[in-house]
C-alpha cells in the first residue's frame, strides 16, 4: 500500500450533520425545528472539520505528495482557462527560515516540513503574448491581477481540501504579503508575479490538540435575494461563542468584534501591508 493510500485509511469517519454543524458554529447554532439529521459524505465532513494546524509531528511526508496536490490544485476553476497562478514548493530549511523572517517570524513557517507559496502569476501570460506577438495590454489592468489572485486562491483551497483528506494539516500564511519584494527576490519571481500567501504543511503534532474555530452564524453571511445587515443580537451570540472558544484554547478573550475591529483599525495593524499598492507597482503590475 502506498503512502497516500495509507494516509487515506487514517482519516476520520464521517459524523452526523448536526454534530458537524454544531462543532463548526459553536453555541450560536441550533438545528431548525424539524430539521433531519443524517450522516454526511467524507467531502463535506472534511470541509466542516477544517482547522489551522501550526504544530507538526516529526514525520516525513509521503513521497508522492507534491504530484498529488499539484494535480488537485490544478483541478480548481480558473478564469477563462488563463491559469494565471503558480506555486513554489519550499523544502529547504534555510530558505523557509528566511521566508519566516519576512512573514512576521511565525515559527511554523520555519518548522513545517513543506511550505507552498501561491503566486498570482501574470508573467507567463506576458511571455505567451510575446511568443504570439500580441501586445498583452490587458495584463496592465486591475482585472488581470484579480484573476491571478482568484486563481491562486482557488488552487490553494483545493490543495487544503486534498491535504486534509489525507490526514495532513496546514495553515495559510498571509504574512507573505508583509514584505512582498523580499519574498519575490528569495523565490526568484519574475516581474508581474506576486506571492499571495503561503501554506505550511505537515502531519499534525498529536500532542497539540486544536479545536474547530466557530464561524459567524450562517444567516450573517448567507443572504437570500437581497443583502441584510447583521443584528447586534447575532453578533453578541457569536462573541459569546468565540469567547468560549478562546477560553478553551487558553487565548486572550475578546470575542470576535473586538479582535476583528483591532485588526482593521489602521495602517499600524497591517504589518507592512499598508504599502501593498506601491509594492505591486515595484513588482511590475499596472493595476489600471
Amino acid at each position: 500500500m502506498n503512502d497516500i493510500a495509507t494516509a487515506l485509511d487514517e482519516t476520520q469517519a464521517t459524523a452526523s450533520r448536526h454534530a458537524l454543524l454544531r462543532e463548526r458554529y459553536g453555541a450560536a447554532w441550533s438545528p431548525a425545528q424539524g430539521a433531519h439529521d443524517a450522516a454526511v459524505n467524507e467531502v463535506i465532513a472534511t470541509l466542516l472539520r477544517h482547522r489551522s494546524v501550526r504544530a507538526y509531528a516529526d514525520r516525513a511526508l509521503p513521497d508522492d505528495i507534491l504530484e498529488t496536490i499539484a494535480a488537485a490544485a490544478q483541478s480548481a476553476p480558473t478564469s477563462s482557462n488563463l491559469q494565471a497562478w503558480s506555486v513554489v514548493a519550499v523544502r529547504d530549511a534555510e530558505r523557509r527560515a528566511r521566508l519566516a523572517s519576512f512573514a512576521g517570524n511565525q515559527r511554523h513557517v520555519a518548522k513545517a516540513p513543506l511550505l507552498l507559496v501561491f503566486i498570482a502569476d501574470l508573467s507567463r501570460l506576458r511571455r505567451v503574448s510575446d511568443v504570439e506577438q500580441m501586445p498583452g495590454d490587458g495584463l496592465e489592468f486591475l482585472e488581470a491581477f484579480l484573476v491571478g489572485v482568484a486563481d491562486a486562491a482557488f488552487a490553494a483551497q483545493n490543495t487544503v481540501v486534498a491535504l486534509e483528506s489525507l490526514g495532513l494539516g496546514c495553515c495559510y500564511i498571509g504574512g507573505m504579503r508583509n514584505q512582498p519584494e523580499a519574498v519575490a527576490q528569495e523565490l526568484g519571481l519574475p516581474k508581474e508575479a506576486f506571492a499571495v500567501f503561503g501554506l505550511t504543511i505537515g502531519y499534525p503534532d498529536p500532542d497539540v490538540v486544536t479545536d474547530v474555530k466557530p464561524r459567524l452564524p450562517a444567516p450573517l453571511v448567507l443572504h437570500e435575494e437581497r443583502y441584510q445587515a447583521e443584528t447586534a443580537e447575532a453578533l453578541a451570540d457569536y462573541n459569546a461563542s468565540m469567547s468560549a472558544f478562546q477560553q478553551m484554547q487558553q487565548m486572550p478573550e475578546s470575542g470576535w468584534t473586538g479582535q476583528a475591529s483591532r485588526r482593521v483599525r489602521g495602517a499600524e495593524a497591517l504589518s507592512g501591508r499598508d504599502r501593498l499598492a506601491s509594492a505591486l507597482a515595484e513588482l511590475g503590475f499596472g493595476l489600471k
